[in-house]
């Protein structure tokens, strides 16, 4: 009995991690050669999708996160890589506001107020890609944060028949997103789980143009 036991366990231990290994190599795959690092060769599109975090830490101290998408945002639109910046992150209470966090940031550093689109309901990636499409109307667009999660988005984005492209803000060093990046390997497996059963945002709404 008790060998009978250890067997199924061990069989769900490998059949976990081969699900976990095999979601993480097909986005890996997917998105090869469509995330760039270089700002002067990637190609340019009319809207770049910041995808949004929390400015500052439980600790207080500013996220670098946050910090490097700023950059990277401010390196596409300044090389006239994109003209419109469109901030998709999570609002979720008056005293969270991830999109206009980006957008005072930004507006601070230069970017007229008029180029930039806020979008409060980018609750997880997958609503702020499909969002991109479903509500501001975006088949092509230009994804704006770290290279992990670029990756990730690619993959929901081309699933949703949106043309995606990715600008690699800098990474932080592997001790402090330690966390993020564990996360990340699980993040990737419920993609396919999003996308096996058409999983939605969680608010549409009505379109927004952006011009």
């Amino acid at each position: 009995m008790i060998k009978k036991i250890l067997k199924i366990f061990i069989f769900f231990i490998v059949l976990i991690v081969s699900i976990v290994y095999f979601s993480h190599y097909s986005i890996e795959k997917y998105a090869k050669n469509k995330t760039y690092n270089d700002v002067s060769i990637i190609p340019k599109n009319k809207v770049g999708l910041v995808l949004g975090t929390a400015k500052k830490l439980k600790s207080g101290y500013i996220n670098l996160y946050f910090t490097y998408r700023i950059q990277a945002t401010l390196e596409l639109y300044r090389n006239g890589k994109i003209d419109f910046i469109l901030i998709s992150g999570d609002n979720g209470n008056k005293e969270y506001d991830e999109p206009t966090d980006f957008k005072n940031e930004l507006v601070k550093n230069g970017i007229p107020e008029d180029k930039i689109y806020l979008d409060y309901a980018g609750f997880r990636t997958l609503d702020s890609v499909v969002r991109a499409k479903a509500i501001f109307g975006q088949d092509s667009i230009t994804i704006i944060s770290q290279e992990f999660h670029n990756k990730r988005a690619i993959y929901l984005a081309e699933k949703h028949k949106i043309n995606a492209i990715g600008f690699n803000a800098q990474d932080v060093s592997r001790r402090y997103g330690f966390k993020v990046q564990m996360r990340e390997y699980l993040a990737r497996t419920k993609v396919f789980f999003d996308i096996l059963f058409n999983v939605q945002p969680k608010f549409l709404g009505k379109k927004i143009e952006i011009k």
